[in-house]
């Protein structure tokens, strides 16, 4: 099978890489580029263990080819952090316990990256129903919630000059 050139920008860097046009997104991500912060889960796009940021978009990984990110923008988990200052979703799940195996955490806030500026004020039956396409078999989401609403008030707050 002939591989495709794609040029996508993943985290703020443009990489430039040939691939199989089956080629995963998820795969790719972890094999090609050795960014494995989003993990294989269901393989079914069910859980949302591989949700990833695709121009705007919370997207699972695990089915989306990495060829139709060609010219796009891709956002994982590793790239949420500036210059080792947590974002708020990752200060949120820290301190409001929303993790505790954290196989799901990447998925969890990466969806809630794009959920928080989809709806930057959401009430908790908001919280629950945009996040319900990521799943928890640990925490019984009470925290997770919990952690999302803390981002949502910090990304709320003045930005200090």
């Amino acid at each position: 099978m002939s591989k495709k050139l794609i040029t996508v920008s993943v985290n703020g860097k443009k990489e430039e890489k040939a691939v199989e046009p089956r080629t995963l997104l998820i795969h790719f991500l972890r094999e090609e580029l050795n960014l494995t912060g989003a993990h294989i889960g269901c393989e079914t796009s069910h859980c949302g263990v591989c949700t990833v940021d695709v121009d705007g978009q919370s997207v699972k990984s695990c089915t989306h080819l990495a060829v139709q990110c060609d010219g796009s923008e891709v956002l994982t988990v590793e790239g949420l952090a500036n210059k080792g200052v947590l974002h708020a979703v990752q200060e949120g799940f820290y301190k409001e316990h929303g993790l505790q195996c954290g196989f799901c955490t990447p998925g969890m806030l990466m969806r809630a990256y794009r959920f928080l500026h989809e709806n930057p004020n959401p009430t908790e039956d908001e919280i629950r129903h945009g996040m319900s396409g990521n799943l928890c078999r640990c925490t019984g989401y009470q925290n997770i919630i919990k952690a999302v609403q803390y981002a949502a008030k910090k990304l709320q707050e003045p930005v200090a000059a």
